[in-house]
């Protein structure tokens, strides 16, 4: 297995760039860790790696999988460990760097298998969901599984499901399910890192980077994906804006509403991961102010 070392943190702290530097100067391999960047054709609305970045440094899990492909943390973990073995037999580092914390654990330490459920009771609940809407489920969920209520999307109708289903299935909750040791062992990390910068720039940089998305056409995007025929609820329009976007397309809301909704929810996406690793065990803060400290100090964690 490659010498692994891993970079997270909220999204618009820069870790792309970062992380793209570092890896370079080191020799190293990236192995993205984003729930979203493993679908082909969410470009721009994803902030995935250029073409041309990509170049730079060798790059792993992205544009995987079709957008109408679930990808569970489980699946990740595989795919990861996959590359991670790959990189190894090469004799280079790897970096891993992405900002979806669920699947950084999964590939770290493994998840517990859980139990299968009766097919009949998701169908179920996703027929509550669309006869009552999403919140009255949310809210049961919340007295049966809070940890997991308060760490799924306010529209993340899949895995509030999933969430439900395990619980109701199992009378366990699908967090106690995930606490428990992994069916695969734990990875072995060199060095783990976290990459932040003060709120305020945060939420000033994610302004300028859905403003940014919007320019470069993230609105042509989401209509090209719907025009091929990708379903409006297909699992990679989860991602944060997208079905926004397919709102405004189809008249429910104008260009700055639309824009003002994705600032929001990335706001508050950011929020939800700074909570997230800041609970996380071992991870040593860098300051995305000074991205040349920080690159230095990957580079040198991931030469050894």
């Amino acid at each position: 297995m490659a010498r692994v070392v891993t970079l997270v943190g909220a999204t618009a702290t820069g870790k792309s760039a970062v992380a793209i530097a570092a890896a370079r100067a080191a020799g190293a391999e990236i192995v993205n860790a984003d729930a979203f960047l493993v679908y082909r054709r969410l470009d721009i609305g994803t902030a995935k790696p250029t073409a041309e970045e990509r170049t730079l440094a060798p790059h792993h899990l992205i544009d995987i999988l079709d957008p109408e492909a679930e990808c569970t943390a489980g699946e990740y973990a595989r795919h990861a460990r996959a590359a991670l073995a790959a990189i190894g037999a090469r004799a280079r580092p790897a970096l891993v760097v992405g900002g979806s914390g669920f699947y950084v654990r999964a590939l770290c330490e493994g998840l517990a298998p859980t139990p299968a459920v009766p097919r009949a009771l998701r169908v179920e609940l996703k027929e509550r969901i669309a006869r009552e809407g999403i919140e009255p489920l949310r809210a049961e969920l919340g007295k049966l599984d809070p940890t997991a209520a308060a760490r799924i999307g306010a529209r993340d109708a899949q895995r509030l499901v999933r969430a439900l289903e395990v619980a109701l299935a199992t009378g366990r909750s699908l967090s106690s399910w995930q606490e428990e040791p992994g069916a695969a062992p734990p990875l072995e990390i060199a060095a783990r890192f976290g990459l932040t910068v003060p709120r305020a720039v945060l939420y000033d940089r994610i302004v300028a980077r859905v403003e940014q998305m919007v320019a470069r056409g993230w609105p042509h995007e989401v209509a090209e994906l719907l025009a091929s025929g990708v379903a409006r609820d297909a699992p990679a329009m989860r991602a944060i804006g997208y079905a926004d976007w397919v709102r405004h397309l189809e008249g429910g809301a104008g260009r700055e509403e639309t824009i003002e909704r994705i600032v929001g929810a990335t706001r508050r996406y950011a929020k939800r991961q700074g909570t997230w690793f800041r609970r996380e065990a071992g991870i040593v803060w860098l300051d995305g102010l000074e991205p040349v400290s920080a690159i230095e100090t990957l580079r040198d964690a991931l030469v050894g």
